[in-house]
C-alpha cells in the first residue's frame, strides 16, 4: 500500500495514471495502472477514497518502486508520498460483505476488498495461491502476468475491466493507449486457458499449427492466463511443449476477437 495526502493528490495522480483521480469519492475503489511513456504497464493499481487521502493499492513487491516512481514525478506538487503498512483484506464466495468490505471493481464474482479492516470471524484464511486460482476460474489477469515492462494495458483487458478512462485527458502513455483504442483491432489479449499436459513454465511458447499463438505468464495447477495472438487461433492445433494440448477459456466479458 501507498498513501497520498495533502491538497494537490488528485491533480498530481490525474496526470500521471489510466484513471479519473479528480472525481474519486471517499470510500470508493477503482482500477488504474501507471504507465511508461511508450505505454507499457509498470503498475496495476487500486485506487482507494481515504476521506480527503487518497490509498493505492498495489502489490507488495511492487510498493518500494511505485514509491520511487511517485516521487520521481511528484516536483513541487503539494502531495506528501509514503509507503503503508495497512493489511489488504480480499473475500469472496459471499452474498453479502462483511463490514468494511466493497466490492472489488474488476469483476462481480472477484468478491470484495477491505484495507486496514479486522478479519471478521466468518472468513476462513487461504493463501495466495488460493486467490490466484480464483481469479482465474473468471479470467482476470494481475500483477504475476504481465512481465517486466512487455504489455500494454489494453492488452491486459484494463478497457474492459474498468481500468482506463478515456475520456480524462492526459496520462502518461496515453498517446500509444489511445492510438490502440481508436485503431479498433486488438490482436492480442491476455486470456485463461487449460493445460492438457504438464505444468510449464511461465514464458513457455503457445503454439497454433506451426505459427506461434502466445506466451504462457502465470500458471496455477491446470489452468494458465496467457498472452494470446487472438488472430491466430484457428490456425492449427493448439498445442505447447512436446505436443501437449491446450485450450482458451472465453469468460462472458472476455471478447474472441476485436
Amino acid at each position: 500500500m501507498v498513501s497520498l495526502s495533502g491538497p494537490g493528490w488528485r491533480d498530481f495522480l490525474q496526470g500521471l495514471i489510466t484513471q479519473d483521480a479528480l472525481t474519486l469519492a471517499p470510500g470508493e475503489i477503482r482500477l488504474a495502472a501507471l504507465l511508461t511513456p511508450q505505454g507499457r504497464l509498470l503498475f496495476d493499481l487500486f485506487l482507494i477514497g481515504d476521506g480527503d487521502d487518497c490509498l493505492i493499492d498495489c502489490a507488495a513487491t511492487d510498493q518500494p518502486a511505485l514509491v520511487d516512481r511517485l516521487t520521481l514525478y511528484r516536483l513541487r506538487a503539494k502531495v506528501e508520498i509514503a509507503a503503508s503498512s495497512a493489511p489488504v483484506l480480499a473475500a469472496w464466495g459471499m452474498a453479502d460483505p462483511p463490514t468494511g468490505f466493497r466490492p472489488d471493481p474488476r469483476a462481480h464474482g472477484l468478491g470484495f476488498r477491505a484495507y486496514g479492516a479486522a478479519i471478521p470471524a466468518a472468513v476462513s484464511i487461504v493463501d495466495e495461491a488460493a486467490y490466484n486460482a480464483h481469479r482465474l476460474s473468471l479470467g482476470i489477469p494481475a500483477t504475476p502476468d504481465w512481465a517486466s515492462q512487455a504489455t500494454y494495458p489494453i492488452e491486459a483487458n484494463f478497457d474492459l475491466l474498468g481500468g482506463i478512462d478515456f475520456r480524462k485527458g492526459c496520462f502518461v502513455g496515453q498517446e500509444t493507449t489511445s492510438r490502440m483504442k481508436r485503431r479498433g483491432a486488438i490482436r492480442s489479449r491476455m486470456t485463461p486457458i487449460i493445460l492438457e499436459g504438464p505444468r510449464p513454465a511461465a514464458g513457455g511458447e503457445l503454439l497454433a499449427g506451426d505459427l506461434r499463438a502466445g506466451e504462457i505468464r502465470s500458471v496455477q495447477g491446470d489452468r494458465a492466463m496467457a498472452l494470446l495472438r487472438l488472430d491466430r487461433l484457428e490456425a492449427g492445433p493448439l498445442t505447447y511443449g512436446d505436443g501437449h494440448p491446450w485450450r482458451p477459456l472465453w469468460p462472458d466479458w472476455l471478447p474472441r476477437g476485436d
